[in-house]
């Protein structure tokens, strides 16, 4: 079981939530602030130092210490705040996308807020997600999107941009799968780096990947994905969103797998749940 990974404090100022995007949840209403909140909470609680206990965050918002599953510091559970239809609607379900993968209309949408220098992400990228895709993408039931939050500085910063280019080109996914592969981030991510990663992802058009990782787009879309990270009390990555149910940390794949298959039973889906 693993933790998220959190930022170093104090947090790069590149990564900074502007005041409009602190004020974000009183904006969008009660619903959406409460939902935040727990969202806020399982970060949170998945990150404490040093608690020889974990906690469930179950529906209805009340907390358990030690249920389910305990450990030493960096043991977590499954954040179990249930879903919350202000948060399913941040699914764009945009058939243009290119950083998501699956039906637009699929019954269940993942949301994942990640860093491309967050360990953990990476233990999801390369354990978790490709059985996602071969048992729910692959069947119609799941749609993938990503959302670039980088936490770590500058660094993080050129590779959530180098991945929106990657992207331009249709090759995010193999730019996600480089930056991912064992041993990738401690070569780190440098502009120079990013460029290389690209070209292991085989994107066709070098010099406009290079403009367009350093265009205002890439900068705006970065941007954007952060403010609504910060605006719903993201603390850590990685962090997801299940058809708008919060799951906190890179947790085993079953963990993922009970939320598909919930949603899908609410949303009238058979899943593809395996014996």
């Amino acid at each position: 079981m693993s933790s998220p990974a959190t930022p170093p404090s104090p947090r790069p100022s590149a990564g900074k939530p502007s005041a409009a995007t602190r004020r974000k949840p009183l904006l969008i209403g009660a619903g959406v602030a409460t939902a935040a909140l727990l969202l806020g909470l399982a970060s949170y609680s998945a990150t404490r130092p040093d608690d020889p206990t974990t906690t469930t965050v179950r529906s209805g918002g009340t907390a358990t210490p030690g249920a389910e599953r305990t450990g030493g510091a960096g043991a977590v559970v499954e954040e179990k705040t249930g879903a919350f239809p202000e948060l399913e609607k941040l699914a764009r379900r945009d058939a243009g996308d290119k950083l998501a993968i699956g039906r637009a209309d699929a019954p269940v949408v993942l949301i994942e807020y990640a860093d491309f220098q967050c360990g953990y992400c990476g233990k999801f990228a390369r354990d978790t997600e490709p059985g996602l895709i071969a048992d729910y993408v692959e069947k119609g039931d799941l749609r993938i999107e990503w959302r670039n939050f980088p936490i770590f500085g500058e660094p993080s910063e050129n590779a959530a941009r180098g991945a929106w280019a990657a992207g331009q080109q249709g090759k995010f996914w193999e730019f996600h799968a480089a930056a991912f592969a064992k041993g990738a981030k401690e070569k780190g991510f440098s502009a120079d780096r990013v460029t290389t990663l690209a070209q292991e992802a085989g994107v066709p058009d070098l010099g406009r990947f290079a403009r367009d990782m350093e265009s205002d787009e890439a900068r705006k879309s970065v941007k954007r994905d952060q403010d609504e990270a910060y605006g719903l009390g993201v603390s850590s990555t990685p962090s997801f969103l299940i058809n708008g149910s919060p799951i906190a940390g890179a947790q085993p794949e079953e963990t993922f797998t009970e939320a598909i298959e919930s949603a899908l039973a609410a949303a009238g889906g058979s899943g593809a749940k395996k014996s």
